[in-house]
């Protein structure tokens, strides 16, 4: 049955007050058609029956693994959304090593794809951080320079996956099997 106490059409302020999240921040998630929503007069609705089913729902399942996805490469970027997405996995794709260094000092993934050659901080330089910050996390390394410097560097900490571009979408489910993760059964 349904609260009486909620709409089932709430407006953006009510829906902020609904999930506690910040006003700008619903207009964002509706504006990128991550809330169930609809326009109605020129103004925003969101379907509360819709938000409890697959909003709330997924933060309850929340035992999705978090990837954080780091290159620079926009078609590389789509692929591992769209993999990831598949897959099931909670995921975070930043194009530099600055940008992953301070979201791992935010917050624990529960693994990393890590490019060696990214626009502002060597790869080795990424993954050495990276380590200090969570020494358990698993990085899968991704180059199209098997043989690099940077990645001499990287394997002299210890044994690590590689997985050499172009990538494919079994090279990912394989890689993502290997750390004890189900992947995704069907390709993109």
């Amino acid at each position: 049955m349904s609260d009486t106490s909620t709409p089932e059409l709430m407006t953006v302020k009510e829906t902020s007050e609904y999930l506690r999240i910040p006003l700008p921040t619903v207009y964002y998630l509706v504006q990128r058609g991550q809330l169930p929503a609809v326009q109605i007069g020129g103004r925003w609705r969101i379907k509360r029956s819709l938000l409890d089913r697959d909003v709330l729902r997924k933060e309850e399942e929340a035992g999705q693994p978090t990837v954080m996805v780091v290159d620079d490469d926009p078609a590389l970027q789509a692929l591992f959304k769209q993999f990831l997405k598949k897959a099931g996995f909670g995921r975070l794709v930043v194009g530099t090593g600055a940008e992953a260094i301070s979201l791992a000092k935010k917050q624990k993934f529960d693994f990393v794809f890590l490019d060696l050659k990214l626009p502002d901080v060597p790869g080795d330089e990424v993954y050495s951080q990276l380590k200090e910050l969570h020494p358990d996390l698993p990085i899968v390394i991704i180059t199209g320079y098997p043989d690099s410097e940077v990645l001499s560097r990287i394997l002299s900490h210890g044994p690590v996956t590689v997985i050499k571009k172009p990538l494919e979408y079994d090279q990912l489910n394989k890689a993502v099997k290997q750390l004890g993760h189900k992947g995704s059964e069907t390709p993109a």
